[in-house]
C-alpha cells in the first residue's frame, strides 16, 4: 500500500497544488483527494489495491456516465413534458455525445491532471470525455447525489443545454444520413481504402454512392472519422430534405 500512495502523490508533486486545482474546477472542496487522484490515473500506471484490483478511472468512467444520463434525463423528462420517450432519449443523447463530453473535457483541462506513462501528445480525442466522466464519477463517491447533481447543473446543463438548439443538433451525419436513405428507399454504399500517400500516419479515404452515383468524397486518419465526414458533406448537399427528419 505504501507504493501505492508514493505513486499517488507523485501527481501532487508533479502538478503542483492539486487540491487547490481540482477544488478550481469543482466549485467546492472535495471531501477525499483519494477518490479524485484515481480518476486521473490512467491504466497505463498499472497500480492495484492490496486485492489486486486495478485502480485507473475506466470504473470512475461507468459510474459517471450513469450519473450524467441520470441528471440529464431528468432535466428533459421535467423541461419538455410533451416529449415522447423516442424524443427525450434522441436529446438526452446529443447532450451526452462523445463529441460534447470531450469538448467538456478540454475546456476544463482535465488532461493537465492525469498520472499516465503515456504522453499526452498520443492520447486520442476521446480521453477528455472519458476524465470528465470519470471526474463526475468521483463527485458522486465523495458528495453525494445532491453535489454531482450540481455540478452536472453548472457545467452541462446551464451553459450548454438549450432545448431549441438540440433539436436542430446533429450527432452523428453517418446515422442520419443512413436514417434518410432507408426512409426514402434509397440505396446508399461507402468504400473505403486505405490512402496514405506521403503521409506519415495512416490514412483513409472513402467514396459514399447514393443511388449508385458518389455523391461525397472524404480522407482522414480512421475509417470512421473518413465515413462520418463525407456523411456531413452528403449531408450539405441533400440538406433541404434531409433536415426535416431532425
Amino acid at each position: 500500500m505504501k507504493n501505492i500512495r508514493n505513486i499517488l502523490n507523485s501527481r501532487f508533486k508533479r502538478n503542483g497544488n492539486f487540491f487547490v486545482q481540482l477544488t478550481n474546477i469543482l466549485g467546492f472542496r472535495p471531501k477525499s483527494e483519494k477518490v479524485y487522484r484515481k480518476a486521473f490515473t490512467h491504466r497505463s500506471m498499472n497500480i492495484k489495491d492490496s486485492k489486486g484490483n486495478a485502480i485507473n478511472y475506466e470504473r470512475l468512467e461507468f459510474l459517471g456516465d450513469a450519473m450524467l444520463g441520470s441528471v440529464i434525463a431528468s432535466h428533459l423528462y421535467l423541461e419538455v413534458p410533451s416529449g415522447d420517450e423516442g424524443y427525450l432519449t434522441k436529446m438526452r443523447s446529443k447532450v451526452v455525445s462523445r463529441e460534447h463530453l470531450n469538448e467538456l473535457g478540454k475546456e476544463l483541462n482535465l488532461i493537465d491532471l492525469v498520472e499516465s506513462k503515456i504522453p499526452p501528445g498520443q492520447f486520442g480525442d476521446n480521453i477528455h470525455g472519458n476524465l470528465f466522466e470519470a471526474l463526475v464519477g468521483a463527485i458522486f463517491l465523495d458528495r453525494g447525489y445532491k453535489f454531482c447533481e450540481k455540478f452536472i447543473y453548472k457545467r452541462v446543463i446551464i451553459p450548454y443545454v438549450d432545448i431549441e438548439k438540440l433539436e436542430g443538433k446533429v450527432i452523428s451525419y453517418k446515422s442520419l444520413l443512413i436514417e434518410w436513405c432507408q426512409k426514402e428507399k434509397k440505396t446508399f454504399s461507402y468504400n473505403v481504402y486505405e490512402d496514405t500517400g506521403n503521409d506519415d500516419v495512416r490514412h483513409f479515404s472513402v467514396k459514399l454512392s447514393i443511388d449508385n452515383k458518389v455523391v461525397a468524397k472524404a480522407r482522414a486518419t480512421s475509417k470512421k472519422k473518413a465515413e462520418e465526414k463525407a456523411s456531413k458533406r452528403a449531408f450539405y448537399a441533400f440538406q433541404n430534405k434531409i433536415s426535416k427528419m431532425i
